[in-house]
């Protein structure tokens, strides 16, 4: 088949992109359709494929200011000319699915998220945004809400990261979704011999709603060693902690470094809400318990009592008393084989065969 990848943009290296090149190595010949491309920011298996951009790509600082000129991507995906394809998935996190493919193709969207600024977090975008912005957001996000409804009647099959995006793609779509988790490198992990030490960890980008506050908080109240790593902290966060002794701030890490420090933690610290969450997925291919709040993506990722336990209140005194359990059962978190068996169903050759299953089903058809 001749196959098109309508990917939102092309500006770095996350779980998106991810998902993307997975998707390249079981369709080696498809060509790439995106808004903005920076082919410095992408990896090789990427750059080696033909990459189409919108005319997003030639407006100033596009790069860089891409997110600013979301309103304008919808109108901008009928450039894509993508008559003569006979498969069309389309990468949606920002406009991608609204494509106008060939009436005989199929359109699957793998939706990583339905547009957040446009439903579940407006208030908070339209919060924290200027007064410019919030002009702006307040006559635009009603037509982009009516285009992202209408756009998902070009879609002939939905599928998504998680239960929690499918319950949201069902929300404000009234489209059901099959869940295909994505690749992740489990691999890299599996080697690894857990020696646990006095401490726990919290690993990611340090922004909001990642709640690393929750855990920091549930530590130092519980007289508990928090190791956080990941980039984003303020120099007054930083001070005030460090007077505690029992948070220690590593900012940024390499994969060598995270990968010790899932090998030595008692355990992972995840309070925050995510649509998958791949951090999860990658300590328990450590073999490291994740002690994780009751929402999201996590309860797709963490299998209770097995690789690791839930909290149910996104506060710091829930937290604390999770520890407590946690602490009480910890010796029933050895079965390295238990962790292997839940992490098994995120690798690439699982992500593969669903996604080779799928097509097979349309083919039958």
């Amino acid at each position: 088949m001749k196959t098109a990848i309508v990917h939102y943009w092309l500006v770095n290296m996350r779980g998106g992109e991810k998902v993307l090149e997975a998707l390249l190595e079981l369709f080696p010949d498809a060509d790439i359709f995106t808004h903005v491309y920076d082919p410095d920011a992408v990896s090789e298996l990427i750059r080696s494929h033909k990459v189409y951009t919108s005319y997003i790509q030639k407006l100033p600082l596009a790069k860089r200011l891409y997110q600013k000129y979301m309103p304008l991507m919808s109108g901008a995906l009928k450039e894509f000319d993508l008559r003569g394809y006979d498969l069309v998935i389309s990468s949606e996190s920002g406009p991608a699915k609204g494509v106008t493919p060939d009436p005989d193709a199929y359109h699957i969207c793998f939706c990583h998220s339905p547009m957040r600024y446009l439903w579940d977090m407006y208030h908070e975008y339209f919060r924290k945004s200027g007064a410019v912005t919030r002009f702006f957001m307040k006559r635009l996000i009603p037509s982009l809400q009516v285009w992202d409804v209408t756009s998902a009647n070009l879609v002939d099959r939905f599928i998504t990261n998680s239960h929690y995006v499918a319950k949201r793609i069902a929300r404000y779509y009234r489209r059901e979704a099959e869940v295909v988790y994505v690749p992740v490198d489990i691999e890299k992990f599996a080697s690894l011999e857990r020696r646990p030490e006095d401490f726990y960890l919290f690993f990611g980008q340090l922004v909001g709603y990642k709640r690393a506050d929750i855990a920091i908080e549930a530590c130092v109240q519980s007289g508990r060693k928090l190791v956080v790593a990941g980039s984003g902290a303020s120099k007054k966060d930083i001070r005030r902690y460090k007077k505690s002794a029992l948070v220690q701030f590593l900012g940024r890490v390499s994969d060598e470094e995270i990968r010790s420090l899932f090998s030595r933690a008692r355990a992972l610290l995840f309070p925050g809400i995510e649509d998958l969450g791949l951090v999860p997925i990658e300590a328990n291919a450590a073999g490291c318990p994740v002690i994780a709040y009751r929402k999201g993506g996590a309860l797709d990722t963490v299998k209770e009592n097995v690789t690791g336990i839930f909290f149910d209140e996104q506060t710091p005194a829930s937290l604390v008393k999770a520890l407590d359990r946690f602490e009480s059962m910890e010796g029933s978190f050895s079965n390295r084989e238990a962790f292997t068996r839940q992490v098994r169903q995120f690798s690439r050759e699982a992500f593969t065969d669903r996604i080779r299953r799928i097509i097979a089903e349309r083919k039958r058809v």
